[in-house]
């Protein structure tokens, strides 16, 4: 087995909001992936005290410790008991009725002898490639559905759509939002290679449009995830002055590629 895992602030003064992990349990069985984009919320209050790269790590780190011990679960299951673990740390100090209050967006996948099982929720991906060559992108397309007025601004984005029916979802503070993330199970001899990334990282694909999926795979098995954030890095530095891809909010991102070869 290889395992790689990249993850880089998109502003080196500030704390990455991104968590990554790779779990492998002492059996020698199995093993299991997360990684999660922290939501970056506007200037002002959000209800809580704690900063946005506090919940990633809180919640990224029930995920990594709950997808190895407990086998029994769904990953479902185990999403919506580790939103409600993190949720109770602070519900004593924190309004997390608020809609900014901290959350992430999340893809968590665990494999064993027979079977790859996958979690996707909100706008990072899992690509999944095949033992023939093939690469699919499991993706949560619901944001990227929206009407763009629907996200015209914070204000519009968090009273119309975020977490809301209709609209997308991410891991805040409600354990029922587990229930909205994509799903599924394949077999286990039918999967060569993971990899899961942020929105920082699928730029590359999704925005600068320098590769499709499997390219970017490809690049990442060659050259490394390292690699991959670099050319990044180099799209968003041409494009800080030519402003060709006006949709971005952010010059730079927190960037973070998970890579298994299994």
């Amino acid at each position: 087995m290889r395992t790689e895992l990249v993850s880089e602030p998109g502003d080196p003064g500030r704390p990455n909001e991104d968590f990554a992990s790779i779990g492998l349990p002492a059996s020698g069985q199995g093993g299991s992936l997360v990684v999660l984009d922290g939501v970056t919320p506007p200037q002002g209050d959000y209800g809580c005290l704690h900063s946005v790269s506090w919940f990633s790590a809180r919640l990224g780190g029930a995920l990594t410790e709950l997808s190895v011990s407990l086998r029994d679960l769904t990953l479902t299951e185990i999403l919506s008991r580790a939103i409600r673990r993190v949720a109770e740390t602070h519900a004593g100090t924190c309004d997390l009725s608020h809609p900014r209050t901290p959350q992430a967006t999340v893809v968590l996948a665990r494999w064993s002898a027979t079977e790859v099982e996958y979690l996707v929720l909100s706008d990072s991906a899992l690509l999944v490639e095949s033992t023939t060559g093939e690469v699919t992108a499991l993706l949560d397309d619901r944001l990227a559905r929206l009407p763009r007025a629907s996200l015209a601004t914070d204000a519009v984005a968090d009273a119309t759509v975020r977490n809301k029916e209709g609209g997308f979802f991410t891991a805040a503070a409600d354990p029922s939002v587990a229930s909205r993330a994509v799903t599924g199970t394949l077999p286990r001899d039918s999967v060569r290679a993971l990899a899961a990334l942020t929105d920082g990282a699928t730029r590359w694909t999704e925005k600068f449009r320098a590769g499709g999926w499997s390219e970017l795979l490809a690049l990442v098995r060659k050259e490394g995830a390292q690699a991959l954030v670099d050319r990044v890095r180099a799209l968003e530095a041409a494009d800080a002055e030519e402003r060709v891809h006006l949709r971005r909010s952010k010059t730079h991102d927190d960037a973070t590629v998970v890579y298994v070869e299994l």
